[in-house]
């Protein structure tokens, strides 16, 4: 298997990727990736609170930077155990409201694209536009441009995310209890670079009621749930 494909293997693949197609990935369907996006105006200081905010405040592993061939950034979400989509989508858009809650709803997108709808890949509008995966040092240079003009080195890439982790389950879940969210509430799935209102539902609630829900979720997958379950048990110690 080519390196590139190994690495997005790894990284990225769910137990349906095989059968997913264009696009998004079947709605309701287990995944392993969920992408947080900001559109126009392409702006690195604010996609980067997102960035650097998980890993210093949530103790996660650093995301993967793309661009969208399009017209802004991206983040790429790696979990290391499959998850319900809604439960995904959820956790992005509980990282929208912590970091990018003062950013206008129309430029922030969340989505879990389906497996061969990762980068690098041209856009659809123009052939000459790439989106790709970047280094951190470089992401600010992408500012007025989101793209590459030709197609990326695919052992570039695969360098890019063979330093990358993905989401272990039990981190995902102290994580969500850090960020006090009362449910993962499901929104609709919107592509990449799509616009997508988070939803004002979610009310505060403490991390011990948070974590007995999250137990308690048939749609959760069963690591997540007997991390959650542990963790409320430490916490009534």
């Amino acid at each position: 298997m080519p390196r590139l494909q190994s690495e997005l293997q790894r990284l990225y693949a769910a137990p349906t990727a095989q059968s997913a197609g264009q696009g998004l990935a079947a709605h309701g369907a287990p995944v392993r990736v969920v992408v947080l996006s900001l559109a126009s105006p392409a702006d690195w200081t604010l996609i980067a609170r997102v960035w650097r905010g998980v890993q210093a405040d949530l103790d996660l592993p650093a995301p993967a930077i793309a661009v969208s061939g399009v017209d802004g950034y991206q983040l790429y979400f790696s979990l290391a155990e499959p998850l319900a989509q809604p439960q995904a989508l959820g956790f992005a858009q509980a990282l929208q409201a912590r970091y990018l809650g003062d950013v206008a709803q129309d430029r922030v997108g969340i989505a879990t694209p389906a497996f061969s709808n990762l980068p690098p890949r041209p856009t659809d509008e123009q052939e000459d536009h790439w989106s790709a995966f970047v280094a951190p040092d470089l992401a600010p240079v992408f500012t007025a441009e989101p793209w590459l003009d030709i197609p990326p080195s695919r052992e570039g890439q695969a360098d890019l995310l063979c330093r990358l982790q993905s989401i272990q389950s039990k981190d995902l879940a102290t994580a969500l209890a850090k960020l006090g969210v009362a449910r993962l509430t499901p929104i609709s799935p919107v592509t990449p670079m799509a616009s997508s209102a988070a939803s004002n539902d979610a009310a505060n609630m403490d991390p011990e009621r948070f974590l007995a829900q999250v137990m308690n979720d048939p749609s959760v997958a069963m690591a997540l749930r007997i991390d959650a379950a542990k963790a409320l048990l430490q916490a009534k110690k």
